[in-house]
């Protein structure tokens, strides 16, 4: 694996984090120890009702050739880059509603969402 070069701040119009979703985040790498190297990834892949779904989950492997890692508000966050072509000027947020807690991706490029909130459609 080659070196991975850190962003310092996501490009414009890239992803971002609410000040939620990342106090959220950072209570579960509490939780986790704060590894070092460990990442939240965020990605997309074919498949739910909608017919992609969203990636969110910790990760410690990151590829140079095809990961962009950013630095946002402070977390490691790794992005396929196939990935970033469905997620630019997405903000992942986080909801604590009573019936509905939990993280929430506010995706610009999605023309038709699941009624659950988790896969979507591009147009």
């Amino acid at each position: 694996m080659t070196d991975v070069v850190t962003l310092s701040t996501a490009p414009s119009g890239m992803i971002q984090l609410s000040s939620t979703a990342a106090d959220r985040v950072r209570q579960l790498l509490d939780q986790q120890g704060n590894p070092k190297g460990l990442y939240l990834r965020l990605g997309v892949k074919g498949g739910g009702c909608s017919g992609f779904s969203y990636v969110l989950e910790f990760d410690q492997d990151v590829d140079a050739r095809y990961d962009r890692v950013l630095d946002l508000d402070g977390i490691p966050v790794v992005v396929d880059r196939k990935s970033l072509l469905f997620l630019a000027g997405t903000t992942l947020d986080y909801t604590g509603e009573l019936l509905g807690e939990g993280f929430e991706f506010k995706n610009p490029n999605a023309a038709r969402l699941c009624g659950c909130g988790t896969s979507f459609q591009v147009g």
